[in-house]
């Protein structure tokens, strides 16, 4: 774990004040939408939170006792004043818990969850733990606080999920089920063994399934690939209603040399040819046209036809 930051001890008890020094930076909660909405907004307008960054001095030679007994001397200033500056000291000392417990949580994570954000409301797990702490009790702070962080960062998470938590459960049982089933017929397994290993019908399996798509989300932001083929996951996403390249060139194609196939017709067959598909004239209509019979007429297409297939077929 990080090394825990000395404080200055400036409460009463400890080390000289001018061992290290501070600067008062206000923590406040980026509007970013997901994990970092309003909900973090409010809470941190409501707690008010000042947290003071402090770095050793360049002569800071104080030893992990003269440190532990300052923080000592903290906890005794705090618990008799609840100053919040007292508080914000003490927050600073164990800031590097909760950057530890965040890591520790985004491990599991979907990648588009940033642990910057963990770690903005881990913070407020530390507060509360600070506060509702009692050194009389005997018990080590660390332990007590990454419990209070894990359960904030995890309340947070829940807060912004759309999902029900029974239905995330039904979720990891399917999957469980699934890896069980797999494992012991080495094979994908059907929708009737999956129902009988749940011990349920195979129609409420698929209503099952229905109420599980919701959870099968991503973001649309997420990146694939590496390196300078690097993009977004929206911008593979196909345009129904964009004009297909590949086709388009192959239609492009197709109909030059159909074209040039039918230039090589005899002038009838290219007027029959034309007239029927192209003109959309009926074969009596072409006969009289041409002066002829409809069945005349017919065997003059069926004639052009079968040229055009053996030209093509000899362009390619």
């Amino acid at each position: 774990m990080t090394e825990l930051t000395p404080v200055p001890d400036h409460a009463g008890g400890g080390a000289n004040a001018a061992a290290a020094r501070s600067t008062s930076v206000q923590v406040t909660a980026r509007n970013q939408g997901g994990l970092t909405n309003g909900h973090f907004d409010d809470r941190t307008s409501r707690r008010g939170l000042s947290v003071a960054t402090a770095e050793p001095a360049a002569g800071d030679q104080r030893s992990g006792d003269e440190v532990e007994a300052g923080i000592v001397a903290l906890w005794q200033a705090f618990g008799q004043r609840r100053d919040q500056e007292l508080r914000d000291r003490l927050v600073l000392h164990y800031a590097p818990l909760v950057k530890y417990v965040a890591g520790r949580v985004g491990t599991g994570l979907p990648s588009h969850v940033e642990v910057s954000d963990l770690i903005q409301s881990g913070i407020f797990g530390l507060v509360d733990a600070i506060e509702k702490f009692e050194p009389e009790r005997g018990l080590k702070f660390e332990t007590y606080a990454m419990q209070r962080i894990r359960g904030a960062i995890l309340d947070d998470l829940r807060a912004q999920d759309w999902v029900p938590r029974s239905v995330r459960s039904r979720a990891r049982d399917v999957e469980r089920a699934l890896e069980r089933l797999e494992a012991k017929l080495q094979r994908t397994a059907t929708d009737a063994e999956l129902a009988r290993e749940l011990e349920l019908s195979v129609d409420e399996l698929r209503e099952l399934f229905a109420q599980l798509q919701m959870t099968s989300v991503i973001a649309l932001d997420d990146l694939i690939g590496a390196g300078p083929a690097q993009a977004s996951l929206a911008e593979t996403l196909p345009d129904d209603r964009a004009e297909d390249p590949v086709a388009a060139l192959v239609d492009r194609d197709s109909r030059r040399q159909l074209a040039e196939a039918v230039e090589r017709l005899s002038e009838r067959d290219r007027v029959v040819v034309t007239l029927y598909y192209f003109e959309n004239l009926t074969l009596a209509e072409i006969g009289k046209v041409l002066g002829v019979t409809e069945s005349r007429v017919c065997q003059l297409h069926t004639r052009a036809v079968l040229r055009l297939r053996t030209k093509l077929t000899e362009q390619n």
